[in-house]
Parts: C-alpha cells; structure tokens; sequence
C-alpha cells in the first residue's frame, strides 16, 4: 500500500490553480486601480480647465452680453455646465465605457464653444506635454484613433498629460482582461473593459 494518497496531484493542481487564480486577479486589480488613479488625476486637470473657462466667462464684460457673442457665451456657459455633472457623475464610476463617452462629448462641446468665442485662446499640447500647434478642432481627421490632441483653454499641459496617462492605464488595463486564461478571471470576477477619454 502506498503512502501517498490518490487524491494528492488533484490537491496539487487545485492548489496550483488557486495560487494562479489569485495571482492573475491581483494583476489585474493592479492596473484596474491604476486606471483609478489615472482617472484621479485626469479629473482634476479637467476640473482646473473648466474653472478657468468659467472664471473667464465670469470675467466678460457685461456690455459684451449684448452684442451678437451673446449666444455664444451662454452655449459656453451651457456646457460648462453640462461638463460639471458629468464630471460628478464620471466619478462614481470612472471606468463605465458610457460615462466616459457621454464626459468625452461634453468636454469636446464645451472646447468647441470655447474656441468659437477664444479662437486664438486656446493651446494644443502632444501626449508628452510639448507644445502642438496648430490646434484647430474641427480638422481632427485621426481624432478616432485617439492620438489628436485636444486643444485646451488653459495654457497647461497638464490636462493632455493626464488624458494621455488615462488612456495607456486603459489600454493596459483592457489588454489584460483580454488575454486568454486571464480572460477567465476577468469573467468570474466580473471585470468589464473600460473606455478612455477620446
């Protein structure tokens, strides 16, 4: 009779299993709370940039409000405002692919006014943080792919550094829930793909 029981290699690869199971969710709760923080430091970029668009507009001169920028200035306003609840709501859940593409239009809408009534106040940086310019925004033929930079009210590079940082935490996060054992894990625990800031 041996000593070894016949159920021991099960155990073995049970406990083999669980020891990678625990591991690759680790992994991946690692990048998912980088993304977090990604995300963190993105939303105060983007809080900074919507104040100075709204202390300039608080700024404007109220003889300005009657001439034809008019509409222009309350369509800035009306974004503005739009852009502050969805930063609210974006920060419950900053990886929900909804929340960001709904902050992504917002903030696209508000920097739109925003050039329409500043054109030459606004400033364009690379991922980088170097200064990119031209910046127009309507000719942003690889604005899908991602890689466009957005041209910015506040002359800071912080807020393109930021986008750039949360979009890498994204792709790094979403490739590895894709990857194929960890694909399962992923599964199990629930673990959705995110979406970045375009």
């Amino acid at each position: 009779m041996s000593d070894m029981p016949d159920s021991l290699p099960y155990w073995i690869l049970g406990a083999v299993a669980l020891f990678w199971f625990v591991g690759a969710y680790n992994r991946i709760v690692r990048l998912r709370s980088a993304a977090l923080q990604a995300y963190a430091a993105l939303d105060a970029a983007l809080v900074r940039q919507l104040d100075f668009v709204q202390a300039r507009v608080a700024e404007a001169p109220p003889a300005q409000a009657v001439t034809e920028g008019a509409p222009a200035d309350a369509s800035l306003q009306a974004a503005a405002g739009q852009l502050v609840t969805l930063l609210a709501a974006t920060r419950l859940k900053p990886l929900d692919p909804a929340g960001i593409a709904a902050l992504a239009t917002a903030l696209h809408v508000m920097l739109g006014a925003w050039q329409r009534l500043h054109p030459d106040a606004v400033v364009s940086f690379d991922a980088d943080g170097t200064l990119s310019r031209p910046a127009p925004l309507a000719a942003r033929d690889d604005a899908a792919a991602g890689s466009a930079p957005i041209a910015w009210p506040e002359p800071s590079a912080a807020a393109e550094i930021a986008r750039n940082q949360f979009n890498l935490a994204v792709a790094q996060y979403n490739a590895a829930i894709a990857q194929f054992p960890a694909l399962l894990v992923a599964w199990i625990m629930q673990l959705r793909p995110a979406a970045p800031l375009r």
